[in-house]
C-alpha cells in the first residue's frame, strides 16, 4: 500500500508492481491537512487489512502502528529520523507500535525499550552494491557528453518540514554560474515546480533513471535529506543546505564519521559557494569519495539481506537481536 508523493507511484508502474494507493490526491501542506490525510489512510486501510487479516504490518506511516495496535496485530515502524525531528510523527506512532526499527545511530526518544537497532541505513536497502548496479548506459540513454552537477530542491512540506527552508533562486543562480566556469553543466530535479528561467536545466529523465544519474554526477547539491544519504550511499559528494543541519543523527555520522557529505546552515552561502569549489576544483574527488563509500560499507550490513531475515522470524528476530546485537554480522559478508 502506497500515498500519492513524489514519484513513487510512477515507480511502481514503470516497474510492473502490483499496490493498492490509500491517498490519491495529493495531501495539502497545512497541519489540518497531515491530520486529516491520516484520518483517510486509516479508513482506506481497514477494510484491506480486515480483508487479508496480515500477521505483520510494517512501514513508516503511524497509520500501521495505530491499526495494528487495534487490531491486535504485529507491527513495526520504520524509520532513520530521530525523534526531535518526526516529534508529530513519533506521538503518533511510537505509543502505538511494537518495534521501532532503525539504525543504531538513531535517538528515538522516550521510546528507546521499543527501539531495535541495526549497523546500516534505510537506504542501503536499495543502495547496497548487493543489490544495486550502476548502469553507466544512462547517460548515452539522455545524451550526457559532459561532467554534471545534479541540484534537488525539495518541497519541504512533510509534517517535520514546518520552518524549514532550502535553495533559493539567487543561490541557484550563483551556483549554476559557478559549475559552467568549471566546465560542468547543471541539472536541477525539483519535487515541485520550477520557474521559468530554470527549465532548460530541468532535469527530464524516467524516475525509474534516478539513481544511474545520481551516482554520475560530480556533485549533488540539494535542500534534501532523502536524496543527500542516497549520495552518501553510491560515494557522490555532497552539499546539503538546510535548517536540518546539525539535526539529524544518521546525517551527522555520514558527514562526520565517514565525511561523505557536508552540511551546510541555511543561510550561510559563502560556505556553500566555498565548499562547492573545493568540490569542482578537486580533480580526484570522485575517487576519494568511492574510498571513503567503501569504509562506511565496511563497516555496515547489508539491510536488504537483513530485513528479509529479521522480518521472516519476527518477533524472534527482534529477541535475537536484542539479546546479541552481534547476530546482523552475517549480514556483513558482503565484499566492495
Amino acid at each position: 500500500m502506497i500515498k500519492t508523493k513524489d514519484v513513487l507511484e510512477d515507480l511502481l508502474r514503470n516497474d510492473g508492481m502490483e499496490y493498492t494507493n490509500i491517498l490519491p490526491q495529493i495531501r495539502g501542506n497545512s497541519r489540518a491537512s497531515i491530520i486529516l490525510s491520516l484520518f483517510k489512510r486509516t479508513f482506506s486501510m481497514l477494510p484491506i487489512v480486515l480483508k487479508f487479516k496480515p500477521d505483520l504490518l510494517i512501514g513508516t506511516d503511524a497509520t500501521i502502528a495505530q491499526l495494528g495496535k487495534l487490531l491486535n496485530i504485529n507491527r513495526i515502524t520504520i524509520t532513520e529520523d530521530d525523534y526531535e525531528a518526526i516529534k508529530n510523527l513519533g506521538d503518533l506512532a511510537y505509543p502505538f507500535t511494537q518495534t521501532i526499527l532503525c539504525p543504531n545511530v538513531c535517538d528515538v526518544g522516550k521510546w528507546g525499550t521499543k527501539k531495535v537497532g541495526y549497523d546500516g541505513y534505510m537506504k542501503l536497502g536499495y543502495l547496497h552494491p548487493a543489490v544495486f548496479t550502476v548502469n553507466n548506459d544512462v547517460l548515452k540513454k539522455y545524451g550526457f557528453v559532459k561532467k554534471y552537477i545534479l541540484v534537488r530542491l525539495s518541497q519541504l512540506n512533510a509534517h517535520h518540514d514546518f520552518g524549514i527552508k532550502g535553495l533559493n533562486e539567487t543561490l541557484l543562480d550563483m551556483i549554476i554560474e559557478m559549475a559552467y566556469s568549471a566546465g560542468c553543466q547543471v541539472f536541477i530535479s525539483s519535487e515541485g515546480g520550477i520557474d521559468d528561467k530554470y527549465e532548460k536545466y530541468q532535469l527530464c529523465i524516467n524516475p525509474n533513471d534516478m539513481h544511474h544519474v545520481l551516482a554520475n554526477a560530480q556533485v549533488l547539491i540539494c535542500d534534501s535529506q532523502s536524496m543527500t544519504m542516497e549520495a552518501a550511499m553510491l560515494g557522490v559528494p555532497s552539499l546539503r543546505y538546510s535548517s536540518f543541519v546539525g539535526k539529524i543523527s544518521v546525517l551527522e555520522e555520514l558527514e562526520h564519521t565517514y565525511q561523505l557529505t557536508v552540511g551546510i546552515a541555511q543561510g550561510d552561502d559563502t560556505q556553500l559557494m566555498k565548499h562547492l569549489y573545493i568540490m569542482l576544483s578537486d580533480k580526484d574527488i570522485k575517487e576519494k569519495y568511492q574510498a571513503k563509500r567503501a569504509k562506511m560499507l565496511t563497516d555496515k550490513i547489508n539491510v536488504t539481506a537483513f530485513m528479509v531475515w529479521f522480518i521472516e522470524n519476527y518477533p524472534h528476530s527482534k529477541n535475537q537481536l536484542k539479546e546479541d546485537p552481534a547476530i546482523q554480522n552475517q549480514f556483513k559478508k558482503q565484499k566492495v
